[in-house]
């Protein structure tokens, strides 16, 4: 839509297809933490990129996030956005210590208000014994998600932009000058075709299901619960999360009266009660006097993660891609589109970015579209997270 948006503003004739209706799937339903984050450390991304590109990548993330809440003011977009800033959990003393490090990172090298938070004042950010420490970055909000996308599709369609909903596209084929799209409704010809469909990617495309693994993020909302509650559990109402394997995302809704809480369930197919039951467990391990607390929702959509686990753009002939936002797609999504449209636009400078890499992601080895391997993967974390705590507990 971010794409769509920039390119009809060009004076282009935009056609976009959705298989399901317009925010049905991630990006009308996920947790509206606006975070942009990038799953690498620092280190990491050193590492594997480079000096250079590591702190591009980094430098990006800020720029994305100052440019989404420049767009929300600047188009006047209502969608309940507060800069509240976030809180991240650390489980041991190590984790801490690695916090406080990366806290001095992002305030000295990237000028981002950040500090780390130590034991004792744990609980003036949030009201759990689990945590060590932890530390707070000032540039993170969050936001009502379909509220942004039924503003952008509005703007959008204002922008001459031809949205077509539930219509599934079947293939695209390279010809001379374009792309040939089969939709279920009809064919398309393009100059161009951008592909943004991250952990939806179905058969369409099978060279880019092989590079992306849909991966279940599940959120349940709690009952409303009394203001002191509130007060007590999140104090300065944060987003929050935590560096465990199986790390867990939770924020106050809009209102400030329930807790949303949300997580990968490790589940692949179905709809069971087990993952939401698992939830409910994780909940009353941060929070002990929400154990047998009710529940008014749940639901799942799917992320996507790619080998690099960054986001990435990157072209194949006349089809762009901009993918893989392993779960920030809030922040992500914006600004890759936006960036992939200028790229389509042929704008060199404005569609430059640490993310646009010469080379796709490589395939997953042994995966064709089926992720059979996430319940092993789930299973290690677990082992992981449990022995983590278990040492800490001993010590």
């Amino acid at each position: 839509m971010s794409a769509a948006l920039e390119l009809a503003r060009a004076g282009k004739h935009v056609q976009l297809f959705d298989r399901q209706a317009l925010g049905l799937a991630a990006s009308g339903r996920n947790g509206g933490m606006a975070s942009g984050s990038i799953r690498p450390g620092r280190k990491d991304l050193v590492r594997r990129f480079g000096q250079e590109r590591a702190q591009a990548i980094l430098l990006e993330g800020k720029a994305a996030r100052e440019d989404l809440w420049r767009f929300l003011r600047d188009e006047n977009i209502e969608c309940d956005f507060s800069l509240s800033g976030a809180f991240n959990g650390a489980m041991t003393a190590d984790q801490a210590d690695e916090l406080r490090r990366q806290a001095d990172f992002l305030h000295q090298n990237l000028g981002i208000e950040a500090y780390p938070v130590e034991r004792a004042d744990v609980p003036n950010f949030i009201g759990t014994d689990l945590y060590v420490g932890g530390f707070v970055r000032k540039d993170i909000g969050g936001l009502q998600p379909a509220k942004l996308l039924a503003a952008m599709i509005d703007l959008a369609s204002s922008s001459t932009a031809v949205i077509h909903e539930n219509t599934a596209v079947l293939r695209s084929t390279s010809e001379a000058g374009g792309v040939r799209i089969q939709t279920q409704r009809g064919e398309v010809f393009a100059r161009k075709l951008l592909v943004c469909t991250d952990g939806y990617t179905d058969g369409f495309d099978p060279w880019l299901r092989r590079r992306l693994v849909p991966v279940r993020s599940r959120i349940i909302a709690t009952e409303p619960l009394d203001r002191e509650v509130m007060d007590r559990l999140m104090p300065p109402r944060m987003m929050y999360g935590d560096l465990r394997k199986l790390s867990y995302y939770y924020r106050p809704s809009h209102d400030g009266s329930r807790i949303l809480f949300g997580g990968r369930d490790g589940t692949t197919e179905g709809d069971s009660a087990a993952p939401i039951a698992h939830l409910q467990s994780e909940l009353a391990r941060l929070f002990p006097e929400l154990a047998g607390i009710g529940l008014t929702h749940s639901w799942f959509g799917y992320v996507a993660m790619n080998r690099d686990m960054i986001p990435r753009m990157f072209s194949r002939g006349n089809t762009v891609y901009a993918t893989g936002y392993c779960g920030s797609g809030v922040v992500w999504a914006r600004w890759l589109g936006k960036k992939a449209a200028f790229k389509i636009l042929g704008d060199g400078e404005q569609s430059r970015s640490a993310f646009d890499f010469d080379a796709a992601p490589r395939a997953v080895p042994f995966f064709n579209g089926k992720p059979w391997f996430i319940p092993i993967v789930y299973s290690m974390y677990a082992r992981h997270d449990r022995n983590m705590l278990l040492r800490r507990r001993k010590g």
